[in-house]
């Protein structure tokens, strides 16, 4: 059997921590159980961290060449026999070797005048991984981070031919250094040499059957006949304290195999799947989330998909199947981190096109955007129209534009250049005119789209061209009232508001509000939509009474089609507490304002655009009212 956790004091979490019972340390006096280190005289002992079957390990103060506290593990008296005295110096050379930031130290090794070996290491004050991400409710991407480091101190101490064999949170501590979390994997007392052992040191590994921590142990390292453990074990190990981390739990619960036989305990180990990480949260539904400060069905999105693969890769039970060091498992977990395949999951097509568009968002979003509109403009305007030869006519008319618009020209031409979204909008909009010029609906359409997307730029002058050109197209074409005219003539009345056109733009925005409220009624969304649009142009005219009762209006219907925490009904909040503001309404600004950026923070984060714009208002209001 292994050593005990060795259980720590709280630290950075005060003296009355109330952290979980494995941090409470022992308050064993120094008198009769403390072993005599008299005749070194570099070492006093301070108090007991921890002990096992064979050994202690004690918090010292080292006198000498350097003061500091250190830990120091002795073998028990009365207990070092001459397998014991190997298997203690097997761990001490073990450490001796490695040199790495997430492994202890060791600093000293000596006999007691007694003849007690003893061996002095790093004392690390920290709390076991699982523990500190806990406390310290860190999210999905960092709890993967300090893990990675977990994985690389592992990963060296294979090319120093160690295995661990005994990984769980409570050997892996985690400490603070300049502010940041460092873990420390401790207790290498039970780690194999992964070249072949000698016969002594066999049986020191051995003796007694399994070695290990239940729960935590691979298939292969629980079976007692199986003698050619190797490095994977260790990566099995590391994908139950992923999993733990992730979900709070472990694969299996050791406390349902107490009263089982051994035979059975393998046989799950051999012939079961744990669940996936993504489907087990439910089962620890309130220790998952309350731990990661994420809420349930988020944390679930979070995990489903390539943390799922991730983890149950390193916990496949045929060690063939597993990743084949730690350092994979890293490699996979920070090509997760980087939006990048993973090598757990099969590839295909999607996937990799999915892992793509996320890794360059900025550059392909704009021109994903319009070929999805473009596509589903030409589908639905297919099943609109009777004639199949001038359906398929329009759609390859369209396929053809939009083929046309993201071609890019060869290396000969373009010299290497890279071509932007701008310049490929730039392009399409210059051609539009002859490229559809017998499709007229086809032709506004895409008008109306790039104009969306210039004004989204910021570029209204070109946006205002494109949108006054779409609405006389559709108004001869669909008529003054149809949706798409409506829509086309609400956004052209943003945009000449935006241009500082406010009358014209008021114009512009009745007019389609009037037709929205007619066709669509005044529940709509775009009718809605509209209306805080148009609310922002009687604001900017000084209309601050109209544009309240309206906006009043607007956000309770909102409130009861959309729900409270719509985009849309949140933007018209934000509005309102500005119309609020400039009336000199200062309390009910206030009052209003602290609700809306509740909302906000809540639905959409506390770095969205419009949480801080309503913050950046709130802050205004109490600058007014004097509170500084």
């Amino acid at each position: 059997m292994s050593d005990p956790e060795i259980k720590l004091p709280p630290h950075e979490f005060g003296a009355n921590s109330d952290a979980e019972a494995t941090l409470d340390f022992a308050h064993a006096p120094v008198g009769a159980a403390a072993p005599d280190l008299g005749a070194i005289g570099l070492y006093r002992l301070i108090r007991k961290l921890g002990e096992g079957g064979m050994g202690q390990v004690w918090l010292a103060e080292q006198s000498a060449p350097v003061k500091r506290e250190v830990a120091l593990k002795i073998i028990k008296a009365g207990r070092y026999d001459d397998s014991a005295r190997l298997r203690f110096n097997i761990e001490r050379q073990t450490l001796a070797m490695m040199d790495h930031p997430a492994i202890a130290k060791v600093f000293n090794a000596g006999s007691t005048p007694e003849g007690q070996p003893y061996f002095v290491m790093e004392y690390v004050p920290g709390f076991p991984i699982t523990g500190y991400c806990d406390r310290k409710h860190l999210p999905v991407q960092e709890r993967l981070a300090l893990f990675i480091k977990v994985c690389e101190g592992v990963q060296h101490a294979h090319q120093k031919a160690i295995m661990h064999r005994d990984l769980k949170p409570s050997n892996i501590l985690v400490v603070e250094v300049d502010g940041k979390p460092m873990p420390r994997i401790i207790d290498f007392g039970i780690a194999k040499a992964i070249a072949r052992q000698g016969e002594d040191e066999m049986l020191v590994t051995r003796a007694g059957g399994s070695v290990g921590t239940w729960g935590y142990m691979s298939p292969e390292q629980a079976d007692p006949d199986v003698r050619d453990v190797d490095t994977r074990t260790d990566v099995y190990f590391l994908g139950v304290v992923l999993y733990e981390l992730l979900t709070g739990v472990l694969p299996f619960d050791p406390r349902q195999w107490k009263s089982k036989p051994l035979h059975e305990l393998l046989r799950q180990l051999y012939e079961e799947d744990p669940p996936r990480p993504s489907t087990r949260v439910h089962a620890n539904t309130s220790g998952a989330t309350r731990n990661t400060g994420i809420e349930l069905d988020k944390l679930e999105r979070q995990l489903r998909g390539d943390l799922d693969w991730i983890t149950l890769k390193a916990l496949e039970r045929e060690r063939e199947r597993r990743y084949s060091s730690p350092s994979d498992l890293a490699a996979d977990l920070n090509r997760y981190l980087d939006d990048e395949p993973i090598t757990a999951r099969p590839p295909s097509f999607g996937y990799r096109t999915s892992k793509f568009v996320r890794r360059n968002r900025l550059a392909v979003v704009f021109t994903a955007a319009l070929v999805l509109l473009g596509i589903g403009f030409a589908v639905s305007l297919a099943m609109e129209r009777n004639n199949a030869r001038r359906e398929a006519d329009t759609s390859k008319r369209v396929s053809d534009f939009m083929a046309g618009m993201f071609k890019v020209s060869g290396p000969s031409v373009s010299r290497g250049n890279t071509v932007t979204a701008r310049e490929i909008l730039d392009k399409a909009s210059a051609q539009i005119d002859t490229g559809l010029g017998q499709d007229p609906r086809v032709q506004a359409r895409l008008m109306q789209t790039m104009g969306i997307t210039y004004r989204g730029l910021g570029l209204y002058e070109q946006a205002r061209t494109l949108l006054e050109h779409a609405v006389r197209i559709q108004t001869q074409t669909l008529g003054p009232d149809n949706p798409e005219t409506l829509r086309s003539l609400a956004v052209l009345g943003g945009v000449v508001k935006a241009q500082g056109g406010f009358a014209d733009s008021e114009k512009l925005l009745r007019r389609a509000l009037a037709g929205q409220q007619r066709t669509l009624g005044p529940d709509h969304p775009e009718t809605m939509d509209t209306v805080t649009f148009l609310t922002d142009t009687l604001e900017a005219e000084g209309h601050l009474a109209e544009a309240e009762g309206l906006l009043r209006r607007t956000i309770t219907n909102q409130q009861r089609m959309l729900g409270p925490e719509n985009p849309a009904t949140l933007r018209s909040m934000r509005s309102l507490t500005g119309i609020l503001l400039d009336q000199g309404h200062l309390a009910e600004a206030e009052k209003f304002g602290r609700e809306t950026m509740a909302l906000e923070q809540h639905a959409l984060g506390s770095d969205h655009p419009g949480t801080l714009w309503s913050m950046n208002l709130l802050a205004l209001t109490l600058q007014q009212e004097g509170r500084y």
